[in-house]
């Protein structure tokens, strides 16, 4: 049975972790997911960016916003200058904005990585050092975690050198997207270099990400690379009940596969409007609220006989009351579908990683990066 996971002062009883994900593990979403849990795990907030962050951009103000229940919270940095960075983790610290710090790199969407950060950032060691650095001195007592991939693509492979760097900085534990940059999210995770990372690693936890889709998979990757817990991402697009399933698959007292959630599409149309209604409570507008859920439509109604054409409908709704009577025309008894705890999300990879001009020609030069990649205020 897994180990509790210790990030910190912070015992993770079941060792699970909500990845950040831009627009979806927002306020309302992480609430849903640790509702399902029954409070296990931990959640992280969507990615923030760190100079939108000492500057205190309006709409990076409201993405560090936690409900009064979520504890520890739970902060994902973007950043590529170390001095801002520090200045970022030093006001989380200073004015108690979260309880956990987990610094990115390991975007790999072409507005981050041209600027030289997320999964472009480790390959120029010494400013991944300067970063965590700053960061670890600038928390106190606070966590400082990191997200990484493998690398850059197969001929740039980063993430054992960044493994020892963040040992030597401090670093509390690290997270593994068993994939390249260059992959994006297609082809499969290599959970092998999450084994390769852990046993160059063991003084701090290890987690794995990539390919978990259902709470079997989270299982299965622990026992295959010894890694002390999971981080899930798309496997939850659509389906925050995951959690509930990893709990009975990974806590010492869970039900086990007896306990896994299998939703009738009543109980699924059910969260949907739950689901809409927190995030117009939480944006302060209810038809605004309706208008975010929009994106989650075709993940809640994945696998079952709802048909392309009412989709489109569920996906126009444009009020709450609207929602609920076109999810009311449905058939609700419907059993939940075989295959639905399949892939979910983005599946492709990209020929090409954008990286700055001449970013590949020296790992030990950190000349490419300009003042600019730290210039984003759109907040993550």
């Amino acid at each position: 049975m897994p180990q509790p996971l210790q990030i910190g002062p912070h015992t993770v009883t079941t060792p699970v972790v909500l990845a950040p994900m831009a627009g979806i593990t927002n306020a309302p979403f992480r609430t849903l997911c640790r509702e399902f849990s029954g409070g296990e795990g931990l959640f992280v907030s969507e990615m923030i960016t760190s100079r939108a962050l000492v500057e205190r951009n309006e709409k990076t103000m409201k993405l560090v916003h936690f409900d009064a229940g979520e504890k520890p919270r739970s902060i994902q940095l973007y950043g590529v200058d170390p001095v801002t960075v520090g200045k970022a983790v030093r006001m989380i610290a200073e004015e108690g904005l979260a309880d956990h710090i987990d610094l990115n790199f390991g975007c790999p969407v072409p507005k981050v990585t041209r600027k030289g950060g997320g999964s472009a950032l480790p390959y120029k060691r010494p400013l991944l050092r300067a970063i965590l650095h700053e960061a670890v001195t600038g928390a106190g007592g606070l966590p400082v975690t990191m997200k990484m991939r493998k690398g850059i693509d197969d001929d740039h492979l980063t993430f054992l050198d960044a493994g020892r760097i963040a040992v030597e900085e401090g670093v509390t534990a690290i997270a593994l997207h068993g994939r390249t940059a260059a992959q994006h999210y297609g082809g499969t995770a290599d959970w092998e270099a999450i084994a390769r990372l852990k046993e160059a690693v063991p003084e701090i936890p290890v987690l794995g990400n990539g390919d978990i889709w259902s709470a079997d998979d989270a299982a299965r990757m622990m026992r295959e690379t010894g890694c002390d817990g999971v981080v899930v991402g798309r496997g939850c697009l659509g389906r925050p009940w995951l959690f509930a399933d990893l709990v009975a698959a990974l806590s010492p007292g869970g039900a086990g596969p007896d306990g896994f959630a299998r939703p009738t599409l009543r109980e699924v149309a059910d969260v949907m409007v739950r689901h809409a209604r927190l995030l117009g409570e939480w944006l302060g507008d209810e038809n605004r609220g309706v208008i975010d859920f929009r994106k989650h439509v075709a993940w809640y109604t994945k696998g079952f006989s709802v048909g392309s054409e009412f989709r489109k409908r569920l996906a126009v709704a444009g009020s709450l009351a609207e929602l609920r009577s076109l999810l009311d025309e449905l058939d609700l008894g419907q059993e939940w579908p075989p295959g639905a705890d399949g892939p979910r999300g983005r599946t492709h990879s990209r020929n090409k990683v954008v990286l700055p001009d001449g970013w590949l020609a020296d790992p030990y030069s950190c000349d490419a990066v300009t003042a600019e990649a730290e210039l984003d205020t759109s907040g993550g």
